[in-house]
């Protein structure tokens, strides 16, 4: 059994004062039950007027990340598990492409196949309902809008996709699969960690940011960045993810979220 990481409420203001920039998930990280309520909206509102750096890295789809960037307080976005970045750039959204064009046509392609598969060898698999929006990856909704489905089946997916060579990462509402080297985390590497290249701000350096996620697929994250907040509801997956956050908040989604924006916030 893993051991526990402590809870966020024992860390110093000290060491808190640090930290000008935060990144994080978005479904079931700042949500609850599906919702971003005000509280934790409004949160993500005062810390970026307490002038703090907000970057929501998501496997939500383009369409989507075109409206975070946009309309959310947030100085970039990063979609569908590392694919790309979006940012707005002289009031108009610009972008950043982990892959080159050729590449990304050859794994449509792929994409395509494995679709197929899927449909043949599932009979109850339903892609998430943002399929549409997404120009990356393929979404199988396993409890986000369907009958949950169960660990035995998840885990016959995830080896149908792994002989298939797709890169795939479970949420906790889907299973994104796709095909190209990148990932969250070398999405934050290559772009956001290596200064942003393109975009109108300065991302602080590594050591000044803290990450906070709520499930498997932000295990990545969590090794990258020294200091990180897992939201309560992370709590059923610590003995089986390869990387443990810093830290536990009390509160599980957008409550854990708003109990680390009073913390910084407090100690800034």
């Amino acid at each position: 059994m893993a051991k526990r990481p402590p809870l966020l409420n024992t860390v110093s203001k000290e060491q808190l004062s640090k930290i000008r920039a935060v990144c994080f998930d978005i479904d079931d990280t700042i949500t609850n039950q599906g919702k971003l309520r005000a509280e934790a909206f409004g949160a993500l509102w005062r810390l970026k007027e307490a002038g703090f750096c907000l970057v929501p890295v998501t496997g939500r789809p383009a369409g989507w990340c075109d409206h975070i960037a946009r309309f959310w307080p947030v100085d970039a976005v990063i979609g569908e598990n590392g694919a790309f970045i979006f940012y707005m750039g002289e009031s108009r959204l610009k972008r950043f492409d982990l892959l080159e064009d050729s590449e990304r046509a050859v794994n449509q392609q792929q994409l395509v196949k494995l679709r197929e598969l899927i449909s043949q060898q599932f009979d109850q698999a339903c892609w998430a309902s943002d399929q549409q929006y997404r120009e990356y990856d393929l979404a199988v909704d396993y409890c986000e809008d369907v009958t949950p489905w169960s660990s035995q089946k998840l885990q016959q997916l995830m080896e149908l996709c792994r002989k298939a060579g797709a890169n795939f990462k479970l949420s906790s509402i889907h299973l994104n699969i796709w095909f190209g080297d990148y990932t969250k985390r070398s999405a934050i590497e290559s772009w956001l960690l290596s200064g942003a290249v393109g975009a109108p701000f300065s991302p602080p350096p590594l050591a000044d940011w803290i990450y906070v996620g709520d499930s498997p697929n932000d295990a990545p994250a969590f090794e990258l960045f020294r200091q990180s907040v897992g939201v309560a509801n992370i709590a059923p997956y610590l003995d089986t993810i390869d990387h443990c956050p810093t830290w536990l908040a009390l509160g599980e989604g957008g409550e854990g979220f708003l109990e680390l924006a009073d913390a910084l916030i407090g100690a800034k």
